[in-house]
């Protein structure tokens, strides 16, 4: 894996994980932070995709706030990454998604994957960006806000039944609102699920959402 900086249309220049399969790759997929910051999680997020031959590229989505900012999952680091979300810039990440998503394009087409703000913000490129070609986001409670909008690509949603932040009347009424995306909610699972670094990892959870986010990825990315 490597660091490497971009710039978004705005001159905004940020940092971006970048981990590469050993054969050429067969496309690209963004991975878009949980509000940790590019951590080691995601890290190895984008390592896993990349050994399922994507070029898998992580952009920092809070270096317009704190540049290199990244945390672990204590109640204080917990407490301290909440703080970014009220100042959280929906536009402007936008921006520096469309930079992820140029620099990805070399390699072909382009998905989108984010947990928790991040799958709010995988939702948000499917709606508003061109250029990709599927979009799978994880527990993104404010997914809700914006659910009006329509996906211009396959999207599909991963939700943890046990979730008490995303509440069963939060995911029905993205569906209700967004027929045309799949929403699968996992019974047994808490938010969180994915990530092996926290206590509410759930593995067979975990390994279902992926299962689906990869046929998506094969049928949409190759």
């Amino acid at each position: 894996m490597s660091k490497i900086t971009l710039e978004a249309g705005d001159g905004h220049s940020f940092d971006a994980n970048l981990a590469l399969p050993d054969p050429p790759p067969k496309g690209g997929v963004i991975v878009i932070q949980e509000i940790f910051g590019v951590n080691i999680h995601i890290r190895d997020v984008c390592d896993r995709l990349a050994a399922e031959g994507y070029a898998a590229l992580a952009p920092a989505i809070f270096d317009r706030l704190e540049p290199g900012f990244e945390s672990g999952y204590s109640a204080e680091d917990i407490a301290y990454a909440r703080a970014f979300v009220p100042r959280f810039d929906f536009d402007a990440c936008m921006r520096d998604v469309a930079a992820a998503r140029a620099e990805l394009s070399q390699y072909g087409k382009v998905g989108i994957t984010g947990f928790c703000l991040g799958g709010t913000i995988a939702f948000l490129a499917a709606t508003r960006l061109t250029g990709i070609a599927a979009a799978s986001g994880y527990y993104g409670r404010l997914i809700q806000n914006f659910a009006d909008e329509a996906p211009t690509c396959p999207t599909q949603l991963h939700y943890g039944a046990l979730d008490k932040g995303i509440p069963a009347e939060n995911y029905e009424d993205v569906r209700e609102r967004r027929p045309e995306v799949d929403v699968f909610v996992y019974e047994g699972a808490d938010h969180g699920f994915n990530c092996d670094r926290r206590p509410s990892f759930e593995p067979v959870a975990a390994k279902l959402a992926w299962g689906r986010m990869m046929d998506l990825f094969g049928r949409e990315i190759g």
